[in-house]
C-alpha cells in the first residue's frame, strides 16, 4: 500500500474544506433562500425576535440534531458500500462501469435511513419541505459526481421506497407515511405506478459528503451551522434587526453547532438517530403549509 504523503493529506483536507465552503454557501443553488426554518411561522405565532437565539438552541437540540444525524448515517452509508479499490470520492465514476446490482447494500442502508428519519419526522410539513430542498441538493449531487456509486445507491434507495408505496397505495395511512412519503394522487405516474419520492435534504448531504469527501463531522458541522445561518438571514427580512446582531447569533451559536456535530459524528446505524421532538416547530410548520400569504415556503 503506497504510502500518503504529508503534501497528499494536505491537498485532500484542502478539497474537503473548499467542498464545506461551497456546500455552506447560500449562493449554492439550492433552493435555501425560500426557506425561513420555521421563523417566519413562529413569528406569526408571536413569538419575540428577540428570542431567536433561543429558537435557534431550541432547534439544534431537536429537528436539527435528527437531520446531522441523518446525514451522518447515510454517508457511512455509501463509504460502507464502497468495495476496495473503488474509485476516489473526489473524481465521480463512469455510469457505465457502476453495475446496478453492485451497490445493492449501500442502496438498501440508505432506505433505512430514510425509513428512519421519517419516522422522526412526523410532521407532512417538515417532510414535505426538506424533501423540497433535498430536490435541489440532488440536482447539484447528479451535476458534479454522475455516475458515482453514491448516487446511484440514491436513486436505487428512491425506487426501493416508491415499490413499497405502491405495495402499500391499499392500505392504511400508517402504513404508507411509513415509507417516509405519504402517497398522493399526483405522485402516481400514468401506468398506476407510484413514482419514486423525493429524497430528504439530510440524507441528499449525507451522500454528497461521501461524494466531496467530507468527514462525518464537517457533515454535521455543515447541517448545524446551515440551520442556524438560515434562521438568522431570514430574521433580517421578517423583523427590524441589525444585521450585525444577526451575525452574532450565529458566532454564538457555534458551541453548540460543534457539541451537536460532536454527539452525532460517531453514528452509523439508522437506529442510534436520535428522535428528539419539537411539537410547537412541527405545529407552527402545519399552519404555515396552509397559509397563503408569506414570504417564505417553510
Amino acid at each position: 500500500m503506497d504510502e500518503i504523503t504529508p503534501e497528499a493529506a494536505s491537498a485532500g483536507d484542502g478539497r474537503a474544506e473548499l467542498m464545506l465552503a461551497l456546500l455552506a454557501d447560500a449562493r449554492l443553488p439550492t433552493g435555501g433562500h425560500t426557506q425561513s426554518a420555521g421563523l417566519e411561522p413562529a413569528l406569526r405565532a408571536g413569538m419575540d425576535p428577540a428570542r431567536v437565539p433561543d429558537y435557534v438552541r431550541a432547534r439544534l437540540a431537536t429537528v436539527t440534531r435528527v437531520e446531522a444525524a441523518t446525514a451522518v448515517v447515510a454517508r457511512h452509508a455509501v463509504l460502507a458500500g464502497l468495495p476496495d479499490g473503488a474509485s476516489s470520492p473526489y473524481l465521480p465514476a463512469s455510469s457505465s462501469s457502476v453495475p446496478d446490482a453492485a451497490w445493492s447494500p449501500a442502496s438498501g442502508a440508505l432506505a433505512d435511513t430514510w425509513r428512519a428519519w421519517a419516522a422522526r419526522t412526523p410532521s407532512p410539513a417538515l417532510r414535505e419541505t426538506s424533501q423540497r430542498l433535498g430536490r435541489g441538493y440532488l440536482r447539484l449531487l447528479r451535476r458534479l459526481w454522475a455516475g458515482h456509486p453514491g448516487v446511484v445507491a440514491l436513486d436505487q434507495a428512491a425506487r426501493l421506497l416508491a415499490a413499497e408505496q405502491t405495495a402499500a397505495a391499499a392500505g392504511s395511512p400508517r402504513e404508507r407515511a411509513a415509507t417516509g412519503s405519504p402517497t398522493r394522487e399526483g405522485d402516481r405516474a400514468a401506468s398506476g405506478r407510484t413514482r419514486a419520492p423525493s429524497p430528504p435534504r439530510p440524507l441528499v448531504l449525507g451522500v454528497t459528503a461521501a461524494c466531496a469527501g467530507l468527514s462525518a463531522l464537517q457533515v454535521a458541522r455543515l447541517v448545524g451551522y446551515e440551520d442556524v445561518q438560515t434562521v438568522a438571514a431570514a430574521t433580517l427580512k421578517l423583523a427590524p434587526v441589525d444585521p450585525v446582531d444577526a451575525t452574532g447569533w450565529v458566532v454564538a451559536a457555534q458551541p453548540a453547532i460543534d457539541a451537536l456535530a460532536r454527539d452525532v459524528a460517531h453514528l452509523t446505524d439508522p437506529r442510534a438517530i436520535p428522535a428528539h421532538g419539537a411539537p410547537l416547530v412541527e405545529q407552527w410548520a402545519e399552519t404555515h403549509a396552509r397559509t397563503t400569504e408569506r414570504l417564505f415556503s417553510a
